[in-house]
């Protein structure tokens, strides 16, 4: 495999039902990696972009999270049905999806 382009780490943390800092999990992050990985293949981008699950980014507040590297972009409430715009803006066009991207006081 040749060394992807892009790392995208997408949370998977998944803490109990009323815990006060919530979890990407309960925000439908379990669907994310593989409506992203579909996303990757039908552009053939999937050896460009390695999807990382990791626990949690940090703010849980407005997750789903994703991380892309490089470039240190932080998604927030990403939902399946935003991936195909992240993936082509990002990924295939090389500009962050700026409607998805939190901003710096949230991280």
């Amino acid at each position: 495999m040749a060394k992807p382009e892009y790392y995208v780490f997408v949370c998977s943390q998944q803490r109990p039902q009323g815990h006060p800092r919530g979890s990407c999990g309960e925000r439908g992050a379990a669907g994310l990696i593989p409506r992203l990985s579909q996303s990757l293949m039908a552009r053939n981008m999937h050896q460009k972009v390695s999807i990382v699950p990791t626990a949690c980014l940090g703010p849980c507040s407005v997750g789903a999270n994703m991380l892309v590297f490089p470039g240190e972009v932080l998604y927030k409430g990403v939902m399946a049905d935003d991936l195909d715009s992240i993936v082509d803006s990002h990924f295939v066009n090389g500009q962050p999806l700026a409607a998805k991207v939190a901003p710096d006081a949230v991280w």
